[in-house]
């Protein structure tokens, strides 16, 4: 079971001036983290990576030497593609309290921040601050396939700060995202769900009849498979965040499905029939 990453992120945040700004970033070319890629001369081969950054201004503390201040930072890859790009706007979206709504990254940052605001009036003691980081990253990029992850992470107080990774997966020349159906054949999702459980039970150390029942939040107690995937150059991976199967302390737990394993249920010329 992996270790919990995410407090020296938290940690990471507590430090930094107040300010507000827009931070642009160099370009990046096709294959930033991985060897396989495949670089095309279309609108998604190159990109450069923007970010908004909103801090609160009010201090937390009457001590001057108390510097912290909270802070909301949205990060995301830009392209020359405006569709990829709203694309990438509408999931990061996607990640907002319900009932919240927002048209752009700013909208979004100044509003965490000013709930953090109107939260330090009425409780005028509170010592901690808050943040928020969301950092979408471009994991994978070839002519048909454009894979990335949402690094979503919340601190509003209480005991460890809120996180969710979130892997996005979607077609340059259709300009869609991509789905699990998509990539298998009709009818064979319950053997997909059969071969990545064998996988997990080896991970987990777990025999095939050990039950779920105990360290595991399955419903019913039976093994599934979430829609959390990208496609590597080993297989297709799935993500399980916190609290979605495991607790909190044990992090995120990854499942790798290698293609020698999908060959007899992937759609021939899809992305995982290799």
């Amino acid at each position: 079971m992996k270790q919990l990453q995410l407090f020296a992120i938290a940690l990471g945040f507590l430090s930094i001036q107040t300010a507000c700004q827009s931070e642009k970033k160099n370009t990046v070319n096709t294959g930033l983290t991985d060897s396989s890629a495949i670089s095309s001369s279309n609108s998604i081969a190159s990109f450069k990576y923007d970010s908004v950054k909103v801090y609160s201004t009010p201090p937390v503390s009457p001590d001057k030497k108390v510097t912290d201040t909270s802070k909301a930072v949205i990060s995301y890859p830009v392209f020359a593609d405006e569709s990829a790009n709203n694309f990438v706007l509408g999931k990061i979206m996607e990640t907002a309290d319900e009932g919240k709504k927002y048209n752009s990254y700013k909208a979004y940052a100044d509003d965490f921040i000013k709930a953090f605001d109107d939260f330090r009036k009425s409780e005028k003691d509170y010592p901690q601050t808050w943040f928020l980081d969301i950092n979408t990253e471009v994991i994978r990029q070839s002519e048909n396939y454009l894979g990335l992850q949402i690094a979503y992470v919340n601190y509003s107080g209480g005991a460890h700060p809120n996180s969710i990774y979130t892997y996005l997966n979607y077609t340059p020349k259709t300009a869609k995202e991509i789905s699990l159906d998509s990539l298998i054949l009709p009818g064979s999702m319950d053997k997909l769900t059969a071969i990545a459980e064998q996988i997990f039970r080896k991970n987990e150390e777990l025999s095939t009849t050990a039950s779920l029942k105990d360290g595991y939040f399955f419903e019913n107690d039976k093994f599934k498979l979430n829609n959390n995937f990208t496609i590597t150059d080993k297989g297709l991976k799935f993500l399980y965040n916190p609290y979605e199967i495991k607790a909190y302390v044990y992090g995120t737990t990854e499942l790798l499905i290698p293609f020698s394993e999908l060959k007899t249920i992937a759609k021939p010329n899809s992305l995982i029939s290799k």
